[in-house]
């Protein structure tokens, strides 16, 4: 079933509408009924009773998002959830890093006591822990030194502080975050690529598809890079998106 992205941001946020001081396309939009004037709505076209939001030249009217342009942004701000709770993940793990290079010895004793407390039991159920693959990585981290552990936890906020930004900015559609999770996204998938060759998952394999699907819809469908016409291309689709050049056109041709 085909969503409606129009009526259903409407329904969210409310009806926009306009009354534009050229007479041609001002008729197009209004209308007198029994129960008073209503306009139409800028985004999904239906006519509203009541007053416009505001009026003036047709050039000043708000450019509204609507059809393909919402869609876009629906994808963008489900994008931008996803950075966002990469990015504060991130930053608890680089805290937990930080945390754990200031009392390293206490946690390794810590660790070695457990260790031994589960060692019988696992060893009930045929599991040899002293030669585990997550056990091995973890005393190996014991063997850093502290300021190695401070720079990971260092470039952990870095790399937490890119994912936050490019949330903020793909949440309010903005171009430049584009380019920014286009270019970041693509940097690392090399080293996604490399990781399932030393260890292959599900989660490996859904976070390098989504992140290959993600730099392929934003480069192509915002036109980045030059893409299908580039920066004008991408503007001249969003304004004859515009209920009010759609209106204005059939005016001129009627």
């Amino acid at each position: 079933m085909a969503i409606d992205w129009d009526r259903r941001t409407c329904a969210r946020k409310g009806h926009v509408t306009y009354a534009p001081d050229d007479p041609r396309l001002r008729i197009r939009l209004h209308a007198d009924t029994a129960l008073g004037e209503v306009w139409r709505c800028l985004r999904c076209g239906d006519f509203v009773l009541g007053a416009p939001h505001g009026s003036g030249p047709a050039g000043d009217a708000p450019l509204v998002p609507r059809g393909k342009v919402l869609r876009d942004l629906f994808v963008l701000r489900f994008l931008a959830i996803e950075r966002a709770v990469r990015g504060v993940f991130i930053v608890l793990v680089a805290v937990a890093v930080w945390k754990f290079s200031n009392s390293q010895d206490a946690v390794r004793r810590l660790f070695d006591e457990y260790l031994d407390v589960f060692r019988p039991v696992f060893k009930h159920f045929h599991y040899d822990l002293d030669h585990s693959p997550v056990v091995g990585t973890i005393q190996k981290t014991f063997g850093y030194k502290h300021s190695t552990l401070l720079l990971v936890a260092g470039l952990l906020l870095a790399y937490a502080l890119i994912e936050i930004v490019e949330a903020a900015g793909l949440w309010y559609a903005k171009r430049w975050a584009e380019y920014l999770t286009v270019v970041a996204t693509a940097a690392f998938l090399p080293l996604e690529v490399y990781e399932l060759t030393e260890h292959i998952s599900a989660l490996k394999i859904c976070t390098l598809a989504l992140n290959v699907l993600a730099v392929l819809y934003i480069a192509v469908t915002k036109r980045l890079f030059g893409l299908r016409g580039g920066r004008r291309a991408f503007d001249e689709e969003r304004r004859s998106a515009s209920l009010l050049e759609v209106e204005e056109s059939a005016g001129v041709l009627v």
